[in-house]
């Protein structure tokens, strides 16, 4: 295709995310605070490695960094290209999303805050969700390339609508992480084997992602891959927690959730994987899930 798109941070998700795009697209640009590392990504995906200034005149420019103010930074000292579309799949904060969407919109540059969902396997196999908030006519022009690296692509609403949408996914699913730590300590304690009760659960109501996958694949076999990273779990139920608190609600299971999160991430060695909060409820109770 004639549109130009750009991809800005090559992190584990972005990475892989930008390898899709030139498979649709014939102007790839990429760049990487570590600029070897847009190097690499332009030799192995024939990409275009360039300046930051270079890749901001794409027509759609697509960022993937740690935090919304890792975006807000960047944007601050740019000038875009009118006309253009940043897609931000950050998991960021629905605030910051709403702000650049305004300031964006003077220089005549559309934002949509688009978080994704799948870990690095689905950004491996282009099969990622995208959650989108922002201006429908954006959004569906942007969709074609947002389809290149996903499944399932939604519009849930308005600016910072995909950025809540992706902080309560990721809460929720520390509630499941939390849960099954404490459910499956409880079987262990009292002699079950827990491959076989694995079993029994994910064939039953008590199943979720962690148990269909985290479990299995990261805690029983010891594993711990580091796909997402425990901090930026942290961060995004911190996030889930603000959300509640501005909407003035109670929501005790997910106020604990995120305390304990915290917890488990101030004990946890550095550069250390979400499911490693497990290893919390193990230190706490001396028992192991093997």
């Amino acid at each position: 295709m004639n549109t130009s798109v750009a991809f800005i941070g090559l992190g584990a998700m972005g990475y892989r995310m930008a390898a899709h795009l030139p498979k649709q697209f014939d102007t790839v640009y990429v760049w990487n605070r570590n600029f070897d590392k847009a190097k690499q990504h332009a030799t192995e995906y024939k990409t275009q490695a360039v300046e930051l200034q270079q890749a901001v005149q794409a027509d759609i420019i697509f960022s993937c960094l740690p935090t919304s103010q890792d975006v807000e930074d960047l944007i601050q000292t740019l000038e875009i290209k009118s006309g253009a579309i940043w897609v931000d799949c950050t998991s960021g904060v629905p605030e910051s999303a709403r702000k650049l969407s305004q300031q964006l919109a003077e220089k005549n540059v559309k934002f949509l805050d688009a978080p994704v969902s799948g870990q690095t396997i689905g950004a491996e196999n282009a099969t990622l969700t995208f959650m989108v908030g922002g201006e429908k006519s954006a959004f569906d022009q942007a969709f074609a390339t947002m389809q290149v690296m996903g499944k399932l692509i939604k519009h849930v609403g308005d600016s910072g609508a995909g950025f809540a949408v992706k902080a309560v996914n990721n809460m929720m699913m520390a509630v499941h992480l939390c849960a099954a730590a404490e459910g499956f300590t409880t079987l262990k304690a009292h002699g079950v084997n827990l491959n076989e009760a694995l079993d029994c659960i994910n064939a039953s109501s008590g199943k979720s992602g962690v148990t269909e996958a985290v479990l299995p694949q990261r805690v029983f076999n010891r594993s711990f891959p580091l796909t997402f990273a425990l901090p930026l779990l942290a961060k995004d139920t911190g996030i889930a927690v603000d959300l509640i608190r501005e909407a003035k609600l109670s929501a005790p299971v997910i106020g604990l959730t995120q305390s304990l999160i915290q917890t488990a991430n101030n004990l946890a060695e550095p550069n250390s994987d979400f499911s490693t909060a497990i290893k919390m409820y193990e230190l706490w109770n001396k028992i192991t899930l093997d």
